[in-house]
């Protein structure tokens, strides 16, 4: 069944491209240096995406980067192409709508829908360098309070890899140590496709640089599990991470981490064997990949639960698919005595581009 999805897929990828080639190579005047140069393009692209997935174990790794960044940005503005090609094909069955003189053969066409579609990628790559931060103040009504606000800093989907690289993990790094916080939670993903290239640029030093009063805990998501889960467990051990692997953690006589395993492990246990033993009087962290099932979590007197995988779609319109899969899709939302919050993520997948979206970490203040 697997195959059969990835075959389709496949081909859903190969079509688009063909469609959105075929436009835009007919949108230019027959000179065949030039739709030449299009169809070269398009051929670039789509070798560049299947490069990267079946070569990355063994090319080059600078190679490797290029073919990731190319092709996974073409994959974001083909969507945006596609959309343009689509709504004019629809006009054109609407009589007297002269959309055969801006498909075909028209100079200043092609340049106003390249020049479109950069603009709105040049947009979504600055949306991306500029991240934001979320705070949130959450109370939680306990008999064994917290001696004082533990402060959280929250992040998920790091993505860190052939994309994101040291120097701008590095950033991050600076951005978190401003907050001193007492304790770091990430929320999975934070390998993007392999460990190859984290263990090239030392990556695991760079986490030792976190300063925080309790240390850095997460969980595994999906990604881990592309890479390899034992691969990534290996990593989070060398880079200081406290990895929870459905497993709890009582942190200074205070307050309870639960870290679940990804959603995509059919082995991982329920909430309720995770929650069950543990002393409700106290606060319970849980940190899950993805955000599904929120009710059960509500039933087992979690107190937060913090989330991310969704990338709240990462670019419009793929943000409208994520707000019907998933009834958190991004943000805060309060069911009961339970709060949980869905990040969009620090880093993304592929392309650095934020379009209706945005790049986050989130600074709780838990009381």
């Amino acid at each position: 069944m697997k195959a059969v999805y990835f075959i389709l897929m496949i081909l859903f990828f190969l079509g688009i491209n063909f469609y959105v080639f075929y436009r835009l190579v007919y949108m230019l005047p027959p000179v065949v240096a030039l739709r030449g140069i299009v169809i070269g393009v398009g051929i670039a692209v789509i070798l560049g995406f299947f490069g990267y997935f079946f070569g990355r174990e063994f090319l080059p790794q600078g190679l490797v980067s290029i073919m990731y960044t190319v092709s996974s940005s073409w994959i974001f503005m083909s969507i945006y192409f596609l959309i343009i090609f689509l709504i004019l094909d629809i006009l054109r069955i609407i009589p007297g709508v002269p959309v055969e003189a801006i498909l075909y053969k028209n100079w200043i066409s092609f340049a106003v829908i390249v020049g479109a579609v950069a603009v709105v990628f040049i947009y979504g790559y600055n949306k991306y360098l500029n991240k934001e931060r979320v705070e949130l103040d959450i109370t939680v009504s306990k008999t064994n309070h917290l001696n004082t606000p533990l402060k959280i800093v929250a992040l998920s989907d790091l993505h860190l890899g052939n994309s994101i690289g040291r120097d701008e993990f590095a950033g991050w790094v600076e951005m978190i140590n401003k907050e001193q916080p007492d304790i770091v939670l990430l929320a999975g993903d934070v390998i993007d496709f392999d460990v190859r290239p984290l263990y090239d640029q030392n990556m695991a030093e760079v986490f030792k640089q976190i300063k925080s009063k309790y240390g850095i805990y997460g969980v595994m998501g999906n990604h881990e599990y592309i890479a390899g889960a034992d691969k990534s467990t290996e990593f989070y051990e060398e880079a200081g991470i406290h990895l929870l692997r459905d497993a709890s953690q009582l942190i200074n006589g205070q307050f309870y981490i639960v870290g679940r395993d990804d959603h995509s492990y059919y082995g991982r246990k329920s909430i309720w064997e995770l929650t069950d033993s543990l002393d409700k009087s106290k606060p319970i962290i849980v940190l899950d990949h993805q955000p599904h099932k929120l009710d059960e979590v509500v039933a087992h007197g979690v107190d937060l639960q913090i989330s991310g995988h969704t990338h709240h779609g990462q670019v419009w319109p793929i943000s409208w698919i994520t707000n019907a899969m998933y009834e958190v899709s991004h943000g805060y939302k309060q069911k009961e005595n339970t709060h949980f919050y869905v990040s969009s993520g620090m880093g993304l997948w592929g392309g650095k581009y934020r379009i209706g979206t945005q790049s986050e970490y989130v600074v709780i203040s838990l009381k």
